[in-house]
């Protein structure tokens, strides 16, 4: 036998859960560093000449790990003395810390059979400690190190970067909700929020804004990828002269590949127009570069334009903005008018504007805050401004997405909402006229063909007659307009309906499952109104009053425009079918 052990108490059962998460924050802080600090001492095993010993490239793994969570580098030496600070991320060396700091995060705070959960804050208070330790240890390791930490950097935005990334995951865990507002919050805005559909237009913006500021970037590293085949020569020359060894070079192209987003980003800002920063003398603009340029020797800086006036291929690079708001305007029509819904439920053209400009806000916001990380500092002299200015190209996507987004948007809103007879704009009724024919269909199945039915059966038909009145061409791709596919005609059927298109008095086409517009009507006196009505009258008098008082319900397309009356007793006794003996079915 298996003996059980004793439960736990909750106290204990809780500072387990903390632990935990605590250990799993430390674990992702251990393991970017140590990836990181493998990668390095691998190029200084492999570099034929190096410069000191493995602790001082332990020391210098340990600084880049920081600066990839945005931590501001300082050289101490140099050749002036005075020590240059390193304030350019790689942006693609932030992507492994902040996922292995989110799954942290997700996977402490997501419920598990057999293990105990911490609370949502516990998950994040502990893990986001358990990681912070780790980067605090890293920061005095590398104070002794070519490159060191300045220590203001690891509260903002070190801290700030680790901790958003523990609440995304926490959040994730959670089934990402969208909950209410802090109690100090203002009531308008806590009764908007709780709105679902105040939620659904936020929603539409955010995603036509991370949609235009996804175009922008592409854009931009475009722009890059045209600019560095034109002078691939000279990028050449600079990757060649950095390193003279494999080792080396490895190096330099690792970098260079951590700096690709980098510059994607200096590249919608040089579209947008403010461009970028070559130093505190030189800035490039799609209108030209002015001043003198201070440009280390490096591949990517090979991308950058010449001095003197721009011509009209440099003036070409402000389609990118431009499209950019195309894409937002585009984002935003396609829930304020989609192509598969009543017109009555697109938005109005007030919404469409106020959705569209809080996307083209949301573009600038992000477009600011990714070329704010995507430059910085190279040194204390004429690199001590380089890359774009954060705070001029966000109002300028602000600009470029609502001056173009705005009343793009508002004209493909009119485009998808123009008159019918267009192929895919499915001009529906409103839903009351769907009300309408759910009330049809409803009195239809309940008591079969009776004065009511016919009369709401009359009313419901569909606008289909109207159209091919007033001369309107049928169309082929949108045989909903007029009931049948255009050009084509269909003949009608004994009971003088057509098999196609509109129902006839008695029902509508959707009263018997079965039923397709375009088959053809059978000929058999089997289905005959009068057979089906003996055979009615035989089977109600055989059951021994089993059967319902009431005639077996016709399918709209065999119904005859002429009214049959109901069948007497002696009319069905003599249409009743005899057996062998002459004699009738036994009651």
């Amino acid at each position: 036998m298996t003996e059980c052990s004793p439960m736990l108490p909750p106290e204990r059962t809780r500072t387990l859960a903390l632990a935990s998460a605590f250990l799993r924050g430390v674990a992702a802080a251990g393991l970017g560093l140590g990836s990181l600090a493998v990668l390095v001492t691998v190029l200084w095993i492999s570099s034929p000449y190096p410069d000191s010993g493995p602790g001082s490239a332990l020391r210098v793994a340990a600084a880049v790990w920081l600066l990839a969570h945005g931590a501001e580098l300082v050289r101490p030496d140099t050749l002036s003395g005075v020590p240059a600070p390193v304030g350019v991320v790689p942006l693609l060396l932030v992507v492994g810390p902040v996922w292995l700091a989110h799954r942290a995060a997700r996977d402490a705070a997501e419920p598990e059979e057999g293990r105990p959960r911490p609370s949502q804050a516990g998950a994040f208070c502990a893990v986001t400690a358990g990681y912070l330790l780790v980067a605090a240890g890293a920061a005095a390791y590398a104070r002794g190190g070519s490159l060191r930490v300045v220590p203001d950097t690891l509260a903002f935005p070190v801290a700030l970067v680790v901790a958003g990334a523990a609440a995304a995951g926490v959040w994730t865990a959670a089934g990402r909700p969208f909950g209410r507002l802090p109690s100090w919050s203002p009531l308008v805005l806590q009764e908007a929020v709780a709105r679902t559909l105040f939620r659904n237009r936020a929603e539409a913006a955010c995603r036509a804004a991370a949609v235009g500021t996804a175009v922008l970037v592409g854009g931009g590293a475009l722009l890059v990828a045209v600019a560095l085949g034109r002078d691939v020569a000279a990028a050449q020359d600079a990757f060649l002269a950095l390193a003279g060894d494999w080792s080396g070079r490895v190096a330099v192209l690792l970098l260079a590949v951590s700096l690709v987003p980098n510059a994607a980003l200096w590249g919608a800002a040089y579209g947008l127009g403010p461009g970028f920063a070559l130093g505190t003398g030189a800035t490039a603009t799609p209108l030209g570069l002015t001043g003198t340029p201070a440009v280390p020797h490096f591949p990517l800086l090979a991308a950058a334009p010449d001095q003197g006036p721009a011509t009209p291929l440099n003036w070409a690079a402000l389609a990118v903005p431009a499209v950019a708001a195309l894409a937002v305007a585009w984002c935003v029509v396609r829930r304020a008018a989609p192509a598969d819904a009543p017109r009555a439920h697109a938005w109005s053209p007030r919404e469409t504007a106020l959705v569209t400009g809080l996307a083209a806000l949301g573009c600038g916001a992000g477009t600011a805050l990714l070329t704010a990380v995507a430059g910085g500092p190279l040194g204390s002299g004429a690199l001590a401004a380089f890359g774009p200015v954060w705070w001029l190209t966000g109002p300028a996507a602000l600009v470029w997405t609502a001056a173009i987004g705005v009343p793009a948007a508002l004209l493909l809103r009119l485009w998808r909402l123009r008159e019918r007879g267009w192929a895919w704009r499915r001009d529906v009724g409103a839903p009351d006229g769907a009300e309408d024919t759910e009330d049809v269909r409803e009195g239809a199945d309940g008591n079969g063909a009776d004065g009511n039915g016919a009369d709401a059966d009359a009313d419901a038909v569909p606008e289909a007659d109207e159209a091919e009145e007033t001369g309107k061409p049928r169309r082929w791709w949108a045989p909903w307009r007029t009931g049948a596919p255009g050009g084509s005609t269909v003949q009608e059927g004994p009971a003088g309906s057509a098999a196609g298109g509109t129902a006839p008095a008695g029902g509508t086409p959707a009263d018997d499952p079965g039923f397709e517009p375009y088959d053809f009507l059978p000929t058999d006196p089997w289905h005959e109104n009068e057979t089906r009505e003996a055979r009615w009258a035989s089977l109600k008098r055989g059951s021994g009053g089993l059967m319902a008082d009431f005639p077996a319900r016709v399918p709209a397309a065999l119904r005859s425009e002429e009214t049959a009356e109901q069948p007497t007793e002696a009319e069905a006794a003599d249409a009743k079918p005899a057996d062998a003996d002459g004699r009738g079915a036994t009651p």
